[in-house]
């Protein structure tokens, strides 16, 4: 693995961990507590980003010279079948889980971030595009990358969701994040395009931020109204 990459990690890593200074730093200001984290986010989500996208600049101007990098209109083909196939994954993976193993679906990892969107809106744009495009270059672009070099797709595939896992400390859904990383490595693999398996991650976790953070209270209303239809149903039925 190159000097880069290893720079990448680096970076990766100090931004997540910037979020305690970060914090402390923000509480000093006239700032909502629970606006903090989504804030502190969006910031740091974004320096590094634009940090691992300038370390990443040699690796693009050389991305025409790779060998089975797909077509431009394979790639559009697979980043759409990617998109069913890692909901596939997951909801897959939910049924055994909880069938299974009795895990119950839900993730804590996932209700905070939703919980840290409501209170900042804006934190939305880190869920949904900045947070998939630094994972999926950092686990699969980087480390995948890495461990596919030298192990088999299996192994390397496992390894990096594992700690694809442990950076979002959600080792009850293990098999979830297993699954999803396996899709996005094969996408990865089966195109040589880094931004077919951006674009299944970012499509998913779009659905998932709209589903809970923007049609949250929608959700519940209809939920409401069709326990009142089917109340009234039950009452009209038993009348007649």
């Amino acid at each position: 693995m190159n000097i880069r990459y290893w720079w990448i990690l680096i970076t990766y890593v100090l931004m997540q961990l910037s979020a305690i200074p970060g914090t402390l730093l923000l509480l000093q200001f006239d700032i909502a507590v629970d606006r903090i984290p989504g804030i502190w986010s969006i910031f740091s989500f974004t320096v590094g980003l634009m940090i691992i996208l300038f370390l990443l600049v040699p690796d693009m101007r050389e991305r025409h010279q790779m060998r089975g990098r797909s077509s431009r209109g394979e790639a559009v083909r697979w980043a759409i079948i990617g998109v069913f196939m890692v909901f596939g994954a997951q909801y897959a993976a939910a049924l055994i889980e909880m069938y299974a193993f009795g895990i119950e679906p839900g993730s804590e990892n996932t209700e905070a971030i939703v919980e840290m969107a409501k209170a900042f809106p804006a934190f939305i744009f880190v869920i949904a595009i900045i947070g998939p495009i630094l994972e999926e270059i950092v686990f699969r672009l980087i480390i995948f990358g890495a461990l596919y070099k030298r192990f088999n797709f299996w192994i390397a595939g496992f390894v990096s969701s594992l700690i694809f896992a442990a950076i979002h400390f959600d080792f009850t859904h293990l098999l979830i994040y297993t699954a999803m990383g396996f899709v996005f490595a094969f996408l990865y693999v089966k195109t040589g395009r880094i931004l077919v398996p951006i674009i299944a991650h970012v499509a998913l976790n779009l659905f998932v931020a709209v589903v809970n953070v923007l049609l949250a209270d929608r959700l519940e209303e209809w939920v409401e109204r069709l326990e009142e239809v089917q109340q009234t149903s039950l009452i009209i039925g038993g009348l007649l």
